[in-house]
Order: C-alpha cells, then structure tokens, then sequence
C-alpha cells in the first residue's frame, strides 16, 4: 500500500465515521506495557536531578554541543526515560490512572523505547527495553551490538559517534484497539510527543542527541527481535558523543523467542498498518545514506495579508526545567473560554519551530510543515484563520471572524478546539514529500508534526497554559484554510489555551 493511498483510505469525514461505527470493547481493551514474560529487569536510579536550563531553552534549541566527548552514563538514561515514562499515578473509582511525560493517543501507550550501546557507567553493553511500569530495564540481547545499526544506518555520523542510540517502535494493536488503521499515523504522532520530550531533557542534560530516520528496518527489526506485522521501529536517536568504538564486526543477531505477556483474550490485525509500513520500508544502509539530506528550500509566496509581527517574551520568562514541566504535562480535557497573551503565542510559536535536529530536515531549519491557525482569543488579535511566516517572523491574517462553531466541526464535532484559545494545524504537501523523499517521506512529514506538536505541548506547559493533541476531518481543515492551504495534507493539530475544570487527564 502506497504511503498516498494508505492516507486516502484512512481519511476521516462525517461520511466515513457514520458509514463505519467502532464500539469499543473494554473487556478485550489491551495493556499499556509490552511485558516479557522470563527476563529479569534491572531498576533504573530513581529522583531527579535538576538541570539547569530552562524548558523554554531547552525545547527552543535541542542542539548538541559542538566539540568535546560526553558519554551518557545510567542516570543520565534514567532522566531521559524519566520525561517519557510514568510520572504520577491517581486512584479513581474503577481503577487506577497513570500520567505520562509525553501525550499518547487514546492513552495507549503503545510506543516502546530500547537502549542500544556500548559499556555505560552503571549499564553493561547489550540490547535493553525500557519497562515504563516499574522504571527499569530488561536486558534482550548481552555485548554492544551498535555495529548493526551504524549499518542499518548506512554510517550516520551522530550512530557512528554515539555511546548509545535510543530506537522507538510501536505495538501496532495497543493503538488499533482504538484507533483501528489509522494507527499508522498516530505511531508517528506519539513518537514524535516522546521525540520532543526526549529532546529537550537531551538538551537539558548537555547530551547530544538527534533523530535519525534513515535506516533499513529489517536489521533493526532482527535486532530488537520483534515482527513488523506486529511491532516495527520507528526512529533512531543517537545519544551522546565519544568513548570506545563500537565492536566489529557486529555481532550476529539470533531470532530469540522471547515470549511476552498477551496484550489481550484476543488481537484484531488490521493490514493497511503493517502494509504501509512494508511501502515506506529501506532496504540496506546504502539506501538509507542516498535517502536522508538535502532537502531543498520550498519557495513560498510572499504574504499578502495583514501581518502580525510576532512579540516572543524575552524576560521574565518561566525558569521551570524539563522534569518539572515534563511532570506536571497532561492532555487538557477542557477549556475556559478566556484569553491567552499574544506574548504567550509568540513565544509558544517562536520556540517550537526553530528546528528540529533530525537527518531528514537538512539543512538546518528546513521545514516540511506549514502552520496554520483558527484564533479565538488572543490579546491584541483579531480572531480569525491565520498562517505561519516563519521568514517575516509574523502571523499572516487570512480571514477574519468567530469560528468557534467551524473548529469544533473540523476537531471532530468535539468541545476542546471550539473552547480553546487557539488552534494550531501542521500542514504539508505530502506529493511535494514523497517526490522528493518517497514512502518514508510520509513518515517524516507525519514525524514532524508530532514532534512540533509535542514541543507545544512543553512550551504551553511552561507557560502555564493548557494544550492538547486532536484528531480531525482531513479534507475540512484543507477546505477550510484554502485557497492559501489547496493541495495540503493535515498532519496534526495542537489546541491550546486555558484550562477548565477537570483538565489534565491521563493522555
């Protein structure tokens, strides 16, 4: 299944949604945690060091240092997997709700994180997969097997440098349950929330790290010993710089037959999932090397509507560190209609979209995303529909008036984007992507906007804001922001604003 044809298909509109009801079996709902039946596990250090930089610096440059060697050791790790892991539990009538560091759709949680590397201070080289649920590790596979992926890779330079490298997957049923074939993409939006927060606690702690989206998928796959039909990686991310070599040649990676815990009495496969995945799929390092950089500059025309020149905050800001923002982060489940500063937009704008290290936006600062925006309450803004100019630094007007009603209709007939202060869509063109990047593309463009979106859920978080990710009619929000959007894929969508009573949930 072509990356064009899977996004058709899985298209949302009121047609659709109505021709296909899904009920929601919560006997059969899956586990939120991959869990292996027969390893052991080794706890991570738990508390958390403070850092120094603040979180609105730290989501604004998640860059690396220039120069100098900097070997993660196992505290570091357990601060990184700290901001995507469990990070407060509250008991509720019928159970018990875990709150993570980074948004997941449906609160699923259906992205794993492992950790390959080399000899750690307080970790021994091998293969091990973070288990979120009691915060510790197991150990899949012994010895430094960061060879195979410097191959898979087709010799990156930040893997060949890294002491270790984080590889996201997703379980595609723990989202399916839910979500059914459209789960393909919300493996893109999830890692790239968790992408974000991993990133800036990177950047936070002086650890270089990136995105490396080039990679053959089989032998990372193998390595990882999971089947794409049901789990398949997603990303790479490099950690660190320096320390010894990685061993070669790599060493081989034996099928093991782990047995894991069953996610449910029963599992519903959906094959547009793991077929999309197949089409976007890379063959060897080699191809992965021809794939990724040089991206070329889109040339977008000139504004030709009122311009609002963006007020970022420069003092006084939040001085709040990741963890601290990371920790107190939820998915606001409802909104005051109140206004939000045109300082805080700005600023929530000018940090979030000043770059994202990863192999596919190369150069730095390319952009594979537009924003868009429906304002509803905005200090100093006329509401109306807007748009991103990142080169004038300002919002361009692009219709005025109150469209509470229509962005309630567009977010799905839901409350959250028609009571929010402002909405933000992340739109490309996907043909303009997969010409230039073929299958894979789509998962870069759908990447990047979760990633932006998980930024904005930091920055508004830092800023004592609300924010929330959405789903959304895919061809109404295109309709809606044209004739300026024609021809735009949607790929995520942020709302932002104050929050209402019983905000915060689980999400």
């Amino acid at each position: 299944m072509k990356a064009l044809d899977y996004h058709e298909a899985t298209k949302h509109s009121w047609a659709r949604i109505r021709a296909e009801p899904h009920y929601l079996d919560f006997e059969n709902m899956p586990l939120p945690f991959k869990i292996y039946s027969d390893l052991g596990r080794w706890p991570l250090p738990k508390g958390r060091s403070e850092t120094n930089m603040p979180a609105l610096s730290a989501v604004a440059d998640p860059g690396a240092p220039a120069v100098g060697e900097r070997v993660p050791s196992l505290e570091d790790l357990a601060q990184l997997l700290s901001a995507v892991g469990i990070t407060k539990r509250r008991l509720y009538p019928g159970g018990e709700v875990l709150y993570r560091g980074a948004s997941c759709t449906g609160a699923l949680y259906h992205v794993e994180v492992y950790i390959v590397c080399g000899d750690l201070e307080g970790l021994p080289a091998g293969v091990h997969q973070f288990q979120p649920d009691d915060f510790s590790l197991c150990t899949l596979r012994s010895g430094d097997h960061r060879q195979g992926l410097l191959e898979a890779s087709g010799a990156h330079p930040a893997v060949a440098e890294a002491p270790a490298v984080l590889v996201l997957t997703s379980t595609w049923w723990r989202n399916a349950w839910k979500y059914r074939a459209r789960t393909y993409r919300h493996a893109w939006w999830d890692s790239g929330c968790m992408l974000a927060n991993l990133l800036a606690s990177a950047a936070a702690l002086d650890l270089p790290a990136s995105v490396v989206l080039g990679y053959a998928d089989n032998p990372v796959n193998r390595l990882l010993d999971v089947d794409p039909q049901k789990e398949g990686s997603l990303a790479l991310v490099p950690l660190g710089r320096g320390g010894p070599a990685p061993a070669t040649p790599a060493p081989a990676a034996e099928p093991l037959g782990l047995r894991t815990e069953p996610l449910s009495e029963y599992e519903v496969e959906y094959s547009e999932i793991p077929a999309a995945y197949a089409a976007s799929s890379l063959g060897s390092g080699t191809q992965a090397a021809t794939w990724r950089g040089g991206l070329q500059r889109v040339r977008r025309p000139a504004p030709t509507g009122r311009l609002f020149p963006l007020e970022p905050a420069v003092d006084g800001l939040p001085t709040d560190p990741v963890e601290a923002v990371t920790g107190r982060r939820g998915s606001t489940r409802r909104f005051a209609r109140k206004m939000i500063s045109f300082s805080q937009l700005s600023t929530i704008l000018d940090r979030t979209t000043r770059g994202i290290p990863a192999d596919f936006l190369d150069p730095p600062g390319a952009r594979l995303c537009d924003v868009y925006l429906i304002i509803h309450a905005v200090e100093r803004l006329p509401s109306g529909t807007y748009i991103y100019r990142p080169a004038q630094g300002a919002l361009e007007l692009l219709r005025e008036g109150d469209f509470r009603r229509e962005a309630g209709m567009l977010g799905l007939g839901q409350e959250l984007p028609a009571d929010a202060s402002v909405n933000l869509y992340y739109l490309t063109d996907l043909h303009s992507v997969i010409d230039r990047f073929g299958d894979r593309g789509y998962r870069a463009a759908q990447l990047e906007g979760g990633i932006l979106g998980g930024k904005v859920y930091l920055a508004a978080y830092a800023l004592g804001c609300g924010a929330t990710g959405l789903t959304f009619f895919d061809d109404d929000v295109t309709d809606f922001f044209s004739p300026d959007a024609a021809g735009k894929s949607v790929m995520f969508l942020m709302a932002v604003g104050r929050p209402g009573r019983r905000s915060n949930l689980a999400g």
